[in-house]
Formats: C-alpha cells, structure tokens, sequence
C-alpha cells in the first residue's frame, strides 16, 4: 500500500525554524515526485516545494524560495522540509503527497494538488510570538 507520513511540526516563536519529514513507504521512491502542501485555517490548500526523486530536480512556490527547502535522504526514501524565519501566516496544517510515477511537470503542476494521488495526515505548525 502506497503511504506517507509527516512528521516534525510543532510550535514556534516567530523567526524560529522546524524540519518537516516525509516518509514514503509502498512504491518504488526512485520514480517519485513529492511536494509539500500547506493549510491555513480557513484557506486552501497550496503547494510550496516539490521535489522528482530521481533527479532531484525542485520547485518552489515563488514567495517562499530562500526562507523553505526541500531535500531528500534516498536511503531512507525520505523527504524534508526545512522551514526557517517562521512567521505568524505560516501557521498551517502541512501536508505530504507523492505521486509514485511523475511525468515531466512544470512548476505550477507540481504545486498543484491534482498530481498526486498518495497523501499523508498532515502535521501542524503554529507560530507565535
């Protein structure tokens, strides 16, 4: 069965930094792509990172390039995100998915939701001051 699960979320002061994992399970990680979704209260769901795990090759969403990154441990068929200088409206329910076979995407179809099929539970973080 085809699965991912969050992990790493958290409460923060504003500036503070989390690392957000992502453990897939269930399908061959090599050919995979993987993004990062976030939820705010209230608002809907957008991508911030994407990641094809065979080439590593990465997406951003556009305002979150040099404060997010998204990595990998291929050992461990494992994706990250590190989140630094958190703000209050990065408060949001982070989100996991992976697609096990990714055709060549541009960057707006690999933040968009539609891709992917495999989606964790989400994990929280809250940013306080």
């Amino acid at each position: 069965q085809e699965q991912v699960a969050e992990s790493g979320g958290g409460s923060v002061q504003i500036g503070g930094s989390l690392r957000l994992s992502c453990v897939a399970s269930g399908f061959t990680y090599s050919a995979a792509c993987v993004a990062w979704f976030r939820q705010p209260p209230g608002k809907e769901r957008e991508g911030v990172a994407a990641l094809y795990t065979g080439s590593g090759k990465t997406y951003y969403l556009d305002v979150e390039k040099g404060r997010f990154t998204i990595s990998q441990d291929v050992a461990q068929n494992t994706v990250f995100l590190d989140l630094s200088n958190l703000q209050p409206e990065d408060t949001a329910l982070y989100y996991c998915a992976a697609e096990r076979n990714c055709p060549p995407m541009t960057a707006r179809q690999a933040l968009g939701t539609a891709v992917y099929r495999t989606w964790g539970q989400g994990t929280q973080v809250t940013v306080s001051s």
